[in-house]
């Protein structure tokens, strides 16, 4: 397991952050997002399929689980599972068809759905601490 700490201190810097990522992804990633309402997750993402050459708006999937972006250099899935009451629905929307395929998978709040993750995956895992400022941002990476 290789653990990576970085440390922003504006959103700029968040998003700059899941931008590289998202320009160094290769097809079959599946990233993992991590972290309380508020700290940044959103800012990240953005980032992450700016990295991917997407240019559409993106938003958070919050109630329809998965939302699909296809125009960029790969196919980018972004997951928002937070509001899932039962694993199985992952598999109602046919999640194994997008995190096992050809495109960059991001799954919000994938600490719930732990046990049925792939074997190999990179964790995002954002913390905040305000006695470094409002704006500091503690961002974990781990590939697993």
């Amino acid at each position: 397991m290789m653990k990576e700490i970085i440390e922003t201190n504006c959103e700029k810097e968040t998003w700059d952050l899941g931008k590289k990522l998202g320009q160094t992804a290769v097809p079959g990633q599946v990233f993992t997002l991590v972290g309380d309402l508020g700290v940044g997750k959103t800012v990240f993402t953005k980032g992450l399929a700016e990295g991917l050459g997407i240019e559409e708006p993106v938003s958070s999937p919050t109630f329809t689980i998965v939302q699909v972006y296809e125009e960029g250099r790969l196919p980018f899935y972004h997951f928002d599972v937070y509001r899932i009451g039962d694993v199985e629905e992952m598999d109602e929307i046919g999640y194994e068809d997008y995190i096992y395929g050809e495109g960059v998978s991001l799954i919000e709040w994938a600490n719930l759905i732990e046990e049925i993750l792939p074997d190999h995956y990179t964790e995002i895992k954002i913390e905040k601490n305000l006695e470094q400022g409002f704006d500091y941002r503690r961002i974990s990476i781990c590939e697993y």
